[in-house]
């Protein structure tokens, strides 16, 4: 058994398949999984887990190069922006519209699917090489 770092098998693998630029997406429970895309689901009830606790986890074995988010965030949930930016803040932070944000998810390697119930609670991490 893993002493350190994350437990989840899937979540593991998919990280160690990262090459640079490939992404992944943690999102809350209402985002539309595109076919095609795996889809790790972690959601137990509403709220649980929550986005930040997953995103945390996931930033402590992640190299981000860039994140992306949906615009309608900043002023649909400004909570979320401002804990987001406080994990990332000299990483590259690029908005678009939420219908663009879910048709980028259709190229994603894996979403993390979170029990978060607040809106536009997704983002994609955007992979940077660790050299």
């Amino acid at each position: 058994m893993k002493k350190n770092g994350i437990l989840n098998s899937e979540i593991s693998k998919v990280l160690s398949d990262l090459g640079h630029t490939d992404f992944i997406c943690i999102g809350d429970c209402g985002l539309p999984i595109p076919d095609g895309v795996k889809k790790i689901d972690l959601a137990l009830e509403l709220g649980k887990p929550s986005f930040m606790d997953v995103l945390k986890t996931v930033d402590k074995d992640m190299y981000v190069e860039k994140i992306i988010l949906a615009s309608e965030i900043k002023t649909q949930n400004e909570k979320m922006l401002k804990d987001i930016l406080s994990l990332y803040p000299n990483v590259e932070t690029e908005y678009v519209p939420h219908s663009e944000f879910k048709e980028r998810t259709k190229s994603a390697k894996a979403i993390i699917r979170t029990g978060e119930c607040t809106p536009y609670s997704n983002i994609i991490l955007v992979s940077k090489v660790c050299f």
